[in-house]
């Protein structure tokens, strides 16, 4: 691995640098204050002739703390700033080079450098020219400066000579050594910042794409639903106009024998009407936003649309495989239910089938019963059952999704989710009007 790689130089991900921010003044400020108290503390037991000038002490202190304020902004140009600033106090303010504090400084500007470096092929060569530098640096202390000296005379009269190697040797590698873990460690650190941020980022950009697939798939279940609601909806507005169709033909041909029956074909054909308008007006509400190239891909959908009367067989079919299913009807007057509109026993009928679809795919119900309901100006529907969730089924919920839309479409409401006692429950209500309930049935159709 060469250091392209290392520092994510082929890398196509880049950090913003954000604007010098509050937090950028808070955490310069408290540096240089700790800087000043360290320096000050230096001043009060090193002798003045060891020391500069105060004002070059402090020109210092600025030198060192003021561009970490553009740490994050210009992250590069902040530690070769602060590199060359530690090199430079070093070898005329030592005083101050050589505390803690301004080592870290320049620690933390080379970390930051590394960590908000927008451009990956640029901070591999400033951060490698950072470390050669320092080598250089290292050497030239030893050969051109007053380490060398210095050294010698700390040492005039000890006596050396108990590790492995020279002490001369020994004391050049230790500083090199030193000087590389500093620069090397800073580096390290901050692109182990950097990974981290690309991580984060990455992955709120995959959490962003799945909602939005996940919106955009609930946007076609509802287009789905609608559009079988509009295929639906063509077999109701057959079955109406036909009927309109017989009474006026019947009207007519009373008209002159029997004024009396033909007044009351023509009112049936004016409640038929009036009834087919209010359902083709509720179900075309929701179907308004379906785009006209859209609604080309339905299909035909030729096949009868089920009513009541098959929904024993309905729940015989999922009464199997440990599932114990139970139906149960309750009229306020014989022969309501069957006396229904045909959407809303579809609509009836539908809801039963995806809710015990969803018991068997993901419950551990053993038991589950359908109750219909009727009765004050309504009719409902509620499935209930024994179950807990079953782990690792969890659904898109877009089956729900349809039995809402359907909700809607009649005016009515819904109660769904799981119940106190344990279980789950789906029940949905849908108002009566007095011409819904006076509207042919299927049976009535074939006589």
């Amino acid at each position: 691995m060469n250091w392209l790689d290392l520092l994510g130089g082929d890398d196509a991900w880049e950090r913003e640098n954000p604007p010098i921010s509050r937090q950028d003044w808070i955490v310069t400020l408290g540096i240089t204050l700790v800087v000043v108290l360290c320096l000050e503390l230096i001043r009060s037991f090193v002798p003045r002739d060891q020391m500069q000038p105060a004002w070059a002490q402090y020109l210092a202190v600025a030198t060192q703390t003021l561009p970490l304020l553009a740490r994050r902004r210009f992250p590069l140009a902040v530690a070769v700033a602060s590199f060359i600033s530690f090199f430079v106090v070093v070898t005329w303010v030592p005083e101050l080079g050589y505390q803690t504090a301004t080592m870290v400084i320049t620690f933390f500007a080379i970390y930051s450098g590394t960590a908000w470096a927008r451009d990956r092929r640029q901070a591999v060569l400033v951060l490698g020219g950072l470390l050669v530098s320092m080598m250089l640096w290292v050497a030239w202390d030893v050969s051109v400066g007053n380490s060398l000296e210095n050294f010698r005379e700390a040492r005039a009269g000890d006596q050396l000579g108990g590790g492995i190697l020279p002490p001369l040797v020994a004391w050049v590698l230790y500083g090199a050594v030193v000087n590389l873990v500093f620069v090397g460690g800073a580096i390290a650190m901050g692109q182990s910042a950097w990974r981290q941020a690309r991580d984060r980022a990455l992955l709120e950009q995959a959490v962003e794409t799945i909602e939005q697939q996940s919106r955009e798939l609930q946007q076609q279940a509802v287009v789905d639903e609608r559009l079988r609601i509009a295929r639906e909806l063509h077999d109701v507005v057959a079955h109406h106009v036909s009927v309109m169709g017989i009474q006026a033909a019947g009207a007519r041909r009373l008209l002159q024998r029997n004024p009396e029956g033909a007044a009351e074909a023509l009112a049936n054909v004016e409640e038929s009407a009036r009834h087919s308008v209010t359902q083709m007006r509720g179900l075309l509400g929701a179907l308004r936003t379906v785009s006209d190239d859209r609604s080309g891909a339905a299909g035909d959908g030729r096949e009868p649309q089920p009513t009541l009367a098959e929904l024993p067989q309905l729940v015989e079919d999922f009464d199997k495989d440990g599932l114990t299913v139970s139906l149960a009807t309750v009229e306020s007057e014989p022969g309501e239910l069957e006396a229904l509109p045909l959407p809303l026993q579809l609509s009836l009928y539908r809801t039963v089938q995806e809710a015990l679809s969803n018991v068997v795919r993901h419950s551990t119900a053993r038991h589950a019963s359908v109750q219909v309901r009727t009765g004050a100006q309504r009719v409902e529907v509620e499935v209930l059952d024994d179950g807990r969730p079953r782990t690792g089924t969890s659904g898109s919920g877009l089956g729900l999704l349809g039995i809402r839309e359907r909700v809607t479409s009649h005016g009515g409401s819904s109660e769904i989710g799981p119940r106190v006692t344990g279980g789950y429950r789906v029940r949905v209500r849908f108002p009566l009007s007095s011409t819904a309930k006076g509207a042919s049935s299927p049976a009535e159709e074939t006589r």
